[in-house]
Formats: C-alpha cells, structure tokens, sequence
C-alpha cells in the first residue's frame, strides 16, 4: 500500500493515512500552489470530484508537492491559498526530498510533475496516474467503475 509523507495536514484537525480511506476510492490531487495548470484545472476538477461522489464511496484529498519555489511555497503561504480558494478538503503537505529536488511522496509513487490526480480503488492500490489534464468525463467513468468493483 502506498504512503503518504506529509510535514502536516490541512483542513482536518488530525493526521491522516491510507488505512484512513480504505474502503472508498481516493482521489489525490497533486498541485503546487503556484502552477498555472493545477489552479485552472487540477484543483477545480478534485472540488467537483469531492461534490459529485458521495462521501461514503469516494474521498478527495490534496498533496502539496514542492519541488520549485520553496522559499515561496511555505505551509503558511498554503494555508492563505486554501482559503482564499476555498478548497475544503484536506490538503498534506508533501516532505521534503531526501536527498534529491523531488518531494518525497511524489518520488516515492513516481509522479512526473503538477496537476497528478491519483486515483486508488477501496482496497488503497493506486490504480491510475493522470499527469496533466483529464476529461471530467473519463474521469467520472474510471471513478464510477472503481465504486462498483467487487472487494477483497
């Protein structure tokens, strides 16, 4: 099963885990705060995810992979940005790399970059990577059949 590394937690009043989310299919949106293509697409799409898909069956949360822009890029910077656009869901800040640029989940669960969504089936196997833009539609479909695959 795959790991989350995170420094902290946002929009949630304790740590999480993947053990948290088994069960559901997990959507994971892996954006950086100041990359153009997880603010207009990335981000809206996970918001649209969470309110389309019933709680119970499918859970949205952020990872706050830096690996450019650091110094401006903080947790308190992040926690600003959430407000301000209103992404409720909640949000890991991803650890720094050791050694290397890239953070460490997103080393470790080999992303090429932001917007990643990340989708795992109930059982908490990571079972797609879309790096870039991916229709709402497709999407959908994928998520919807995942809902509906028969448990372990």
């Amino acid at each position: 099963m795959a790991t989350i590394h995170a420094l902290e937690w946002l929009n949630t009043d304790r740590a999480l885990s993947m053990q948290d989310f088994r069960g559901k299919v997990l959507a994971v949106e892996v954006f950086q705060m100041l990359c153009p293509g997880c603010v207009s697409h990335g981000l809206p799409q996970a918001a649209r995810i969470a309110s389309t898909f019933s709680p119970d069956k499918v859970a949205v949360i952020g990872l706050h992979s830096v690996f450019e822009h650091h110094d401006a890029m903080t947790p308190v910077a992040l926690r600003a940005f959430l407000h301000e656009y209103r992404i409720r869901f909640p949000v890991a800040v991803d650890l720094p790399g050791d050694p290397g640029p890239l953070p460490r989940t997103m080393a470790e669960w080999q992303l090429e970059g932001t917007p990643t969504l990340v989708l795992f089936d109930r059982q908490g196997q990571m079972r797609a990577r879309h790096f870039g833009q991916v229709s709402d539609l497709a999407l959908g479909a994928l998520i919807m059949a995942l809902t509906v695959e028969e448990a372990d």
